[in-house]
Formats: structure tokens, sequence, C-alpha cells
């Protein structure tokens, strides 16, 4: 065999590693949902205005808003295990081609199906993003390796928070200087082509070893009931009634789900959700804490309502969508400016110092943004000195948090467990939102107690209210998710402590889980061939033990003459 022969097969057997296309296209991919997707809220009240009342009312146009996140939400899991088993690449550019035919869909919306139209669009485009978001994760994870795969997790992060961080005014500046909402959605669909480009030719990768199985479709349709009933008394509470006989019916129903399917899944042997990726405490602690942190974009939401809502500026004008979302710049260009920082916190500290750090900002934000009392002129300064600080705690939390989750998933699991890891995102921003929102619509109206001084004109004190507790919703969220944190994520694992766990009562530092079988196996190649067998045998016998006893009947007949 020639040199040439030799670096060629050396080459084909050598691992791929990823590229700054691939990451680049990786990035745009996300970008299709947080920026593009992430700007309907925003726009909603232009959508309506240029559609027409006669086509779409306010009821009709929440339901558009909320439907992409719950879609995605609802399907990421389903998404993730697809792409560990048929491909993660081919998943990914399924992804972006869903989304670019949803934005095109919401584009030619007009008319008498104006409603159907728009929702089957929203829907498309959060199926879309069920798809990406998993499988793009488990690429990061694949293709990237230490610092070179912290680096891609933040570049996906700034993909991700950044591009929800700059929603608000990326959605108003199309609608100020282009005249049309349709323009997002337009983008929408070029970045999407390019970013189908950028990626299409990658190496595809999916889990090894993986067996064919029947898929928990009980599971899953246990799954989106619960979570169907939950989001509807969480949207339409207020409107049918906290204790009307509907709401009951569907809270009651969405607690039966959900029981339901816990019970269901701990049987099952391929489960839709796998339980047993959260008995290690960090993946645990990562997921929960962001499905937390993702509650709180209620901050941000509400907040920009009250000042629409309650605030006239200087010459006597309310303040519009395009003035709300420029004082929420900060926010987004905190986040993609600082998320390497949240990076290099990682290398140094591991991922639970700079996981609380972020919380804590942002409970700092929190409460700035609280201060509705103050007179409007003083609260935009707040609000803006708040949306960096929102801004800054995310960027410290994104790469640890992304991290964390990532490194303690199995290999063969990394897209399902992605899956797992980014529904909690989208539900937790989903459902957070709903909460405050509940909060906020459900307060206006109420009596301002003496206690807190309104500051200015009374006639909105209701609405400062609504907000101000609202508000605080978020505020309980960031306490819950450092508790999380606290709870899960061992001490140190960067560079300030070479790399080791912090030995602490609670929690107890564990390996990943790939780390941890290999350990294993190295114990196990230790054993004597005898012991091997020993070992195999009775591992055979604990399986026979729990089988019923109509099976071990049937076996049993089998095996008599």
């Amino acid at each position: 065999m020639n040199t040439a022969t030799k670096e060629k097969t050396s080459q084909k057997n050598e691992p791929y590693q990823g590229t700054e296309k691939l990451l680049w296209g990786i990035v745009l991919a996300v970008v299709t949902f947080w920026l593009f997707a992430g700007t309907a809220a925003t726009v909603a009240p232009n959508i309506m205005k240029d559609i027409g009342p006669e086509h779409i009312d306010a009821s009709g146009m929440n339901l558009a808003v909320s439907i992409t996140g719950l879609f995605s939400g609802l399907f990421m899991v389903l998404m993730g295990g697809l792409a560990d088993r048929f491909g993660r690449v081919k998943v990914t550019l399924i992804g972006v081609v869903l989304n670019a035919l949803g934005s095109l869909l919401i584009v030619l919306a007009t008319g008498a199906l104006t409603l159907p139209v728009l929702l089957v669009g929203r829907a498309i485009q959060g199926l879309g993003a069920a798809c990406i978001m998993p499988s793009s994760m488990a690429l990061v994870k694949s293709y990237w390796e230490g610092a070179a795969r912290q680096r891609a997790v933040s570049m996906w992060s700034i993909g991700s928070w950044g591009g929800a961080g700059l929603a608000a005014i990326f959605g108003g500046t199309v609608v100020r200087y282009l005249g049309t909402w349709r323009g997002i959605f337009i983008a929408s669909i070029i970045i999407s082509i390019i970013a189908f480009i950028m990626i299409l030719g990658t190496p595809e990768n999916r889990a090894e070893n993986q067996e064919h199985h029947r898929f928990d479709a009980i599971g899953l349709v246990l799954f989106v009931l619960g979570t169907l009933g939950l989001m509807i008394v969480l949207l339409y509470g207020s409107k049918l009634g906290w204790t009307s006989a509907i709401t009951i019916i569907l809270a009651l129903i969405a607690i039966v789900c959900y029981v339901l399917f816990y019970r269901w899944e701990k049987h099952q042997s391929h489960p839709f959700i796998d339980f047993a990726l959260f008995k290690n405490t960090t993946f645990t602690g990562a997921t929960i804490s962001n499905f937390l942190v993702n509650g709180t974009i209620g901050m941000l939401i509400i907040s920009q309502q009250v000042i629409q809502l309650a605030g006239h500026k200087a010459d006597g004008s309310l303040y519009t969508v395009f003035d709300a979302g420029l004082l929420s710049l900060g926010y987004g260009v905190c986040i993609i400016a600082f998320i390497r920082i949240g990076e290099k916190l990682l290398q140094r500290f591991g991922p639970r110092k700079p996981m609380i750090w972020g919380c804590m900002i942002t409970i700092i934000s929190c409460g700035l943004l609280m201060t509705t009392h103050l007179l409007i002129g003083q609260y935009v300064i707040m609000a803006i000195i708040a949306y960096c600080l929102f801004g800054l705690g995310l960027a410290f939390y994104a790469t640890p948090s992304t991290d964390a989750a990532l490194s303690n998933l199995p290999a063969d699991q990394a897209g399902s467990g992605a899956g797992i890891y980014k529904m909690a995102s989208s539900l937790g921003g989903a459902i957070g939102t709903a909460i405050s929102l509940a909060v906020f619509y459900g307060l206006q109206g109420s009596k301002v107690p003496d206690v807190i001084a309104m500051a200015g004109r009374h006639d909105n004190s209701s609405i400062r209210l609504a907000a101000m507790v609202a508000l605080g919703v978020s505020l309980v969220f960031l306490l819950l998710a450092i508790t999380s944190v606290t709870m899960t994520v061992p001490k140190g694992g960067g560079s300030a402590t070479a790399g080791a766990q912090e030995a602490s009562a609670t929690p107890a530092p564990q390996l990943p889980p790939d780390d941890h079988r290999a350990e294993i196996l190295q114990r196990l190649s230790k054993l004597s061939l005898e012991d091997l067998e020993r070992l195999e045998h009775q591992l055979l016998l604990d399986e026979l033990g729990s089988l019923d006893t109509e099976t071990l009947q049937v076996l049993v007949d089998q095996k008599r003459p």
C-alpha cells in the first residue's frame, strides 16, 4: 500500500470534526425559530390591523402566537428520538424545510382563510423547531469536543437566546421601515435556504446500535393531552372563569393525564420520555432550571405591555411597539456580547457557579422591572438597565447550563436527551408566559393597596399593580431555579479545581453516563471468564424473575418434552 492510499484510509477512519460552515449553518437554523418565529408576539397588533377584525380576532391571534411554542415543546422529544434513529443531519434539514414552508403559509395568509392558514403555518414552524433544536444540539455534542464544544454551545446559544433577545426590536424595525409584518417571514425563508445549503453535505450522524422498537404512542398522547389541558387553563382560564366547570374539568384532565403518563412511562422499555436520564443529577438540575429560567421571558412581555398601555411620552403620545422594543435592545446585545463570557466562566468554575450567578443577576433585573409605581420617565430608565442585566444574567447561565446537560447525556440518547432539555425551554417559556399574562390580565381593575404609593396618574394604577405582581411570578421562578441548581449540580469541574468536582453532601459528584459505562467496563475487563459467565447467568436469572407468571408458564411449557 503506497503513502497516498494510507493517508486516504487514515482520513476515512478519523471521526468527522465540526466545521465553521456547519456551525454557522446550525446557528442560522436555530435563528429561524427564535428570532423570526418569535416576533409574532411583538407584531401581533400589526397583523390583526392588516388582516382585519373580520378575519382574525384577539383570541385567534393569541392562539396563533402560542401555537408555535406549544407544538415545538410537545414534539421536541419525539423528533430528538427520530434524529437518534434516522440521522441528526437529516432531521435538522427537514426542520429547516418545515420552517420555510410554515413561513410561506404565513406570508400568504389573507382573506377568509386567513386564520386557518396562519394557524397551520405557525404549527408547521413549531414542528420545524422541534426538529431543529434537539438534532442540532446532538450534532454539537457529537462533532465537537472539549473547549471546541463549549464554543459551539456558545454559538448555538447566541442563535437561541440572542435571537429571542432581538425579536422585539427586530419585529418593530421591520414593521416600521418595511411597512409590512410579512417581511419578517420572507426573511425567515431566505435565512432557511442559506442554513439548508450550509448544513447540506455534512456526514450523517446517528446513535450507534439503535434497536428497532415500537414507538410509545400512548405516552405521547397522554403527554400531549395533559399539556394541552394545562395550556388551555392558563391561556383562557380568566376568560372562561377560574372556577367554571370547564376550567376545573380541563385542570383535572391535565392532572390525570400527567399521572397516567408518569406511571405508564415507568413500565415501558422504550418510553417517550426516559426518566432514567434524570438519575444524573446534573442533567436534572440543568433541565429543571432551564424550564424555570425560560419561564422568566414573561418579564420582557409584561414590562413591554405595561410601557405601551400605561406610559405616555413627553409629547403625550403612547409608546409604540417600536419604542418599547427599542428600550429592550440592551437585552439582546448583552446576551450576544457576554455569552462567550459564560463559556469562560464554565471553563474556569464549572457549570454550578455561573448558573447561580446568572440567576442572581436576573433577579436584580426582575426587581428593577417591578418598580411600576414610578413615573414613566423613571421607569423607562429602570427598564433599560433591567433589560441589560436580564441579557447579562442569561448570558452567564446559557452555555454552562446547556453544556452541563449535553455532557451528561449518553451518546446513544443525545438527540432524545437534548429534546427533553429543549422541551423544557419551549414549555417553560410558554407556561411561564401564560401564568404571567393570566396574573396580569386577571388583576387589572383591582384596587391598589394603601402600602403601594403610585406616582403620577392614577387612572392606570390597576394596570401598573397587575404588572408588578405578574413580574413577581418570574421572581419566584428564579428563586426556584437557584434552589434546583444548588440541590443538583455538583461544585467545581472547571480549571479552578483542576477539572475535579468538589466533594459535597448534596449533590454527590457523578460521572457522565458514557464515562460511567466505560469505568464499569474497565472493571469488568479484569474479571476472569468464569466470573463473567457467572455474572451473565445471574443477569438472566434476574430477568426471568421480573417476568409475569403467564410468560414464565409459556417458557416452561416450551421446554417440557
